[in-house]
């Protein structure tokens, strides 16, 4: 079985006619994967460790708090106060957790049908949005009380949202097939 980085280095031949590439350089390539949860203001100090912990379990790399960029008095926000964590990857931390995403957490979702091929942007980067982190073999089943979702960007070089949407197809991403009526 084909590995991303394999499928990333065939992308050239499998789309040079489609769009045209003349250069394998002008084929589009991964640059990173940035997973992000928002925690809010919440009550409990030890939310955001809770977070910060089995972010770093599911992804490898330990994750950065970030804070509010306002305040907000309604919401009893200052500036500064942790409202998120982010983690981002690159090089073999991306591959791993992108095989990880597509060959097992991804099929252990419930209902799973096909991820929208709407949230493919116009410049060219794909995120999705996970309801439970809980599809990740990491987080241990006696952890289930505090469970929380995720976003998952996937950034690529290419130009646009076409361009974009084959070149992850191609990386094994199971998108929706259209439905023919």
């Amino acid at each position: 079985m084909d590995n991303i980085k394999t499928k990333e280095k065939k992308a050239y031949e499998l789309m040079k006619s489609e769009f045209g590439y003349k250069n394998p350089m002008q084929a589009p390539k991964l640059v990173k994967v940035v997973v992000s949860v928002g925690t809010g203001k919440s009550k409990d100090p030890k939310k955001n460790d809770l977070v910060i912990d089995r972010l770093m379990k599911i992804t490898g790399q330990k994750p950065a708090l970030r804070g509010a960029k306002q305040s907000i008095a309604s919401f009893k926000v200052r500036q500064g106060d942790p409202v998120g964590v982010t983690v981002t990857l690159r090089a073999g931390q991306m591959y791993g957790f992108l095989e990880k995403l597509i060959n097992i957490a991804i099929p252990r979702m419930k209902d799973f049908r096909g991820l929208e091929t709407k949230a493919v942007d116009e410049i060219g980067n794909y995120t999705m949005g996970l309801r439970e982190h809980t599809i990740f073999t990491e987080t241990a089943n006696e952890d289930l009380k505090d469970v929380f979702g995720m976003a998952i960007t996937v950034v690529t070089t290419a130009k646009d949202a076409k361009e974009a949407k084959a070149f992850l197809d191609v990386l094994g991403f199971p998108f929706k097939k259209a439905e023919v009526k």
